[in-house]
């Protein structure tokens, strides 16, 4: 593997056993994303799209196969390592925004600081910084319930972003938003990547949204279709 490939998969597999079902949700799916790049996945619902982000992620681990993300072979790590590992290297935004209803934009974006061995007031400073340059530098004392959707999703990339992240994940980020709060966050998730080189890989069902990405990559029942290929309506 080369310096500049990120994340590295060869016969990458992943099954799940539902009641009497077995679930092929992913089947040697072999991807190389080199840094710097903003890859989308697509591809129709249950196609396993989530299910290889969270590989990447490190959230799920795989039933086959080879994963190496950011040079570490993930399946050499024990529970521990891999939670240090990934708040130290990957910045996840859900469609869900996940933030805790009791705590300011402030306080959430500071969470994963808490994990590492800064100071209170560096971690505030770091926080502050993170959620200015997500455009929210006027709103740390506001609670998320104070916020719009589009504000809320701004301060879950802020908290992605705090620790200073090589990799942003994203599952459908623009998935409960409205088509304005979507375009502006689309927009800043692209800047993260042009501007301060994060590598970005995305999660969509919308082709608009795809289009902010520099490459596409399609996946259908599980399967990574070939560079350039599309599913077949």
């Amino acid at each position: 593997m080369t310096d500049n490939i990120v994340i590295s998969t060869r016969g990458l597999n992943k099954e799940f056993i539902r009641d009497e079902f077995h679930v092929v949700a992913l089947q040697d799916v072999g991807l190389d994303i080199h840094k710097g790049e903003f890859i989308a996945l697509m591809g129709p619902s249950g196609s396993g799209k989530s299910t290889l982000l969270h590989l990447i992620a490190a959230m799920d681990t795989a039933t086959g196969g080879e994963i190496r993300v950011l040079g570490q072979d993930l399946r050499a790590l024990s529970d521990r390592q891999i939670a240090h590992w990934r708040n130290e290297n990957i910045g996840f935004i859900f469609q869900s925004f996940n933030l805790i209803p009791v705590l300011t934009a402030l306080e959430n974006v500071e969470l994963p600081l808490k994990l590492t061995n800064l100071k209170k007031q560096e971690r505030i400073d770091h926080a502050t910084t993170a959620l200015q340059l997500v455009g929210l530098g006027d709103r740390l004392g506001h609670y998320p319930r104070q916020l719009s959707g589009g504000q809320e999703q701004r301060v879950a990339i802020a908290r992605a972003i705090v620790t200073d992240p090589s990799l942003i994940l994203a599952d459908e980020p623009t998935g409960n938003l409205d088509a304005s709060s979507a375009e502006e966050i689309l927009t800043l998730v692209s800047r993260l990547n042009k501007e301060h080189g994060k590598t970005v890989v995305m999660v969509t069902h919308d082709p608009h949204a795809a289009r902010f990405a520099s490459k596409i990559r399609y996946l259908e029942k599980g399967a990574l279709l070939s560079e350039g290929a599309v599913p077949a309506n």
